[in-house]
């Protein structure tokens, strides 16, 4: 079923995306605001979960307990996340109560109460999340990971340091949200059952008047981590790979998504093919895409024993420097399989759907409907995606391992 996406960008810079859909009885809506961990100032690394955090504690009229109990009444399933770049939050919920709860989420972006005496609370609620890494070793690693594969500001960890936790004061929060939390650069996504001018007026009422900030993206820098090994006591050892790739805006990004794919999409991919099925290496094995809007890396983790370590990074790597040398068709027969099977799941989704379209918006400045990535999908052939490959081979591979000893770092690797 094809469905109309529309936009509107108001004055003050925020722009109002969305995809109707009468066929369905429920409406999501995504929020990205660019207040992510990129923006934490020197000394303050996690400021922007915190803020985060703190802006859950009540907004507008409601304490923390009556805007919750507002949205279970109407209820909506919310969700929040801070990023490197951006913060999210999103809700979902029947077609009747989409405008009341767009209401209470404007209070909570535009006039959260901040309370100071709450600031204790919200600091510790930071700090455990922090502290869980060390119950969570392939976690920890892949933030390692990304720390060293992207310059800082876009490697960070949006769960901070803990000095820069403790010492971060009430006024840093405020100041973080009234500086960052803006018009402009916002997106607003919209899927489901809704009406378009209805939605544009009710938005226009709730933040037609917010005014603008004028804040500057992050400035890239040259520093990052170095070293490929984290010591860890641990019977385990923890696999991290990663290597440049091709971003989301690039028009060749959905040949790179596919190789991806078979490498690392289901059970019949390589990577759990021959790492753990054939060999019987690891318990997990995978790799995945991950972009941001100017640079993208595929990363690739693998979970083993600490005795079957450096077996595990050898045989991946292998895999890796396999994957240059092309794919069959039948592989990628059996992954748009399950692309499509995707696809379908996420236009019955409103959710997943107004999440897309934020993203989309973010990366493109415009939205691929379903029926343009289904012609995408179907486009792809194993020539080209190996010619791709042949441009765009897996290399500047970056290792980094955390476990009870170091590994010795197989050819081609760094």
């Amino acid at each position: 079923m094809t469905t109309e996406i529309l936009s509107q960008t108001l004055t003050n810079g925020m722009v109002l995306v969305g995809e109707p859909n009468a066929s369905v009885e429920s409406v999501a809506f995504t929020f990205l605001l660019p207040c992510g961990c990129s923006y934490d100032p020197v000394g303050r690394a996690g400021l922007a979960s915190l803020t985060s955090e703190m802006m859950l504690r009540g907004a507008g009229p409601r304490d923390s307990r009556t805007w919750i109990s507002d949205l279970e009444n109407l209820g909506v399933e919310r969700g929040e996340s801070v990023g490197v770049a951006q913060a999210s939050y999103h809700g979902a919920t029947l077609k009747d109560n989409l405008y009341a709860a767009l209401g209470l989420f404007a209070d909570l972006l535009r006039r959260p109460l901040l309370p100071a005496d709450q600031l204790e609370a919200g600091r510790n609620t930071c700090l455990q999340e922090l502290r869980s890494l060390d119950d969570d070793p392939s976690h920890k690693l892949m933030i390692e990971l990304r720390r060293r594969q992207y310059p800082d500001p876009w490697g960070r960890s949006s769960l901070g340091a803990e000095p820069d936790l403790r010492a971060t004061t009430a006024d840093d929060v405020r100041t973080f949200h009234e500086r960052h939390y803006r018009p402009e650069r916002t997106i607003l996504s919209v899927a489901g059952n809704f009406d378009w001018r209805r939605l544009c007026n009710t938005i226009q009422e709730l933040f037609g008047d917010w005014q603008p900030g004028n804040v500057a993206e992050p400035a890239t820098g040259n520093g990052r981590p170095t070293g490929n090994y984290i010591p860890f006591t641990s019977s385990q050892s923890h696999v991290g790979i990663a290597y440049p790739t091709i971003p989301y805006n690039h028009p060749d990004y959905f040949q790179a998504w596919a190789a991806v794919g078979v490498l690392s999409s289901g059970s019949s991919s390589r990577l759990f093919t021959e790492v753990r099925e054939r060999r019987g290496l690891c318990y997990t094995v995978y790799a995945s895409l991950h972009t941001q809007r100017d640079r993208a890396a595929v990363l690739c983790y693998a979970g083993t024993t600490a005795e079957r370590a450096q077996e595990t990074l050898d045989v991946t790597v292998a895999e890796l420097q396999r994957l240059g040398k092309g794919i069959e068709q039948s592989e990628l027969d059996r992954l748009k399989a399950r692309i499509k099977s995707s696809l379908i799941m996420q236009q019955e989704s409103t959710s997943a759907r107004s999440g897309s379209l934020a993203r989309d918006w973010y990366h493109l400045g415009r939205v691929r409907s379903l029926d343009e990535v289904g012609r995408l999908v179907d486009a792809l052939s194993a020539e080209t995606i190996n010619a791709f490959l042949r441009e765009n081979p897996p290399r500047d591979l970056l290792v980094v391992t955390l476990g009870p000893d170091p590994l010795t770092m197989p050819p081609g690797t760094g």
